[in-house]
């Protein structure tokens, strides 16, 4: 049986695209329910999969999997040949540390720069608060390629499940042309070059839905 992801609109929805980004590139068969954030019915279809009623949210048989961090580790224990993870301990623990201060931080960044991937790219006036979330993400990315990273383009060297963590950041620093270190731009621009990427933001483009409260201009 196929697995069936639930997720919010592409242009806004931060939290969906993370483990869709990764289920994309690890290959990861999976059919998407898309529920637009402000359907009246939204928190009752979503309901049924997530006590959160949030998404993203994952249907794997009589298994139900909310928050994208849980559903990116469900993942990797079904799906060991994806290499979500780094098979390296030390890289591992290391991503996994960087992939939970993702779930838990950056709230001003997040508050003042939300994913909009149709917004025109321009800069936008930033708290000290969101400066010093930036400041800390560049630093994370830094020493994560440094240690980690090899002959690869992305954190630890090949696309997983960090990444995918930290793709709406991505989104966010280059919607709102924020000035950024030439290596985490190599990074960014890796990213935003998987075909995965592509194929979501090619959506959200498309998408007829005007969230007020994510258009912060």
């Amino acid at each position: 049986m196929a697995l069936t992801l639930l997720i919010g609109n592409k242009n806004y929805s931060s939290w969906s695209l993370r483990p869709w980004l990764a289920m994309k590139v690890a290959g990861i068969d999976f059919r998407e329910e898309l529920i637009p954030l402000d359907a009246p019915d939204f928190k009752a279809r979503v309901g049924r999969v997530s006590g959160s009623g949030k998404v993203p949210a994952l249907i794997d048989g009589e298994v139900q999997v909310w928050e994208s961090l849980a559903i990116i580790e469900h993942l990797a224990e079904k799906f060991p040949q994806a290499r979500l993870w780094p098979a390296d301990p030390a890289a591992r623990g290391h991503a996994r540390a960087l992939a939970a201060e993702m779930h838990a931080g950056f709230s001003a960044l997040r508050r003042e720069c939300p994913m909009n991937m149709r917004r025109a790219v321009k800069p936008r006036e930033l708290s000290a608060e969101a400066m010093g979330d930036i400041g800390r993400i560049a630093a994370l990315w830094t020493v994560c390629r440094q240690r980690f990273g090899g002959e690869g383009a992305f954190l630890c060297g090949a696309f997983g499940a960090v990444d995918a963590m930290y793709a709406p950041i991505v989104s966010r620093l280059h919607t709102y042309a924020v000035d950024v270190a030439p290596a985490a731009r190599a990074y960014m621009a890796a990213v935003m070059a998987l075909p995965a990427w592509q194929e979501w933001r090619q959506a959200a483009l498309a998408e007829p839905w005007v969230r007020p409260n994510s258009e912060v201009d």
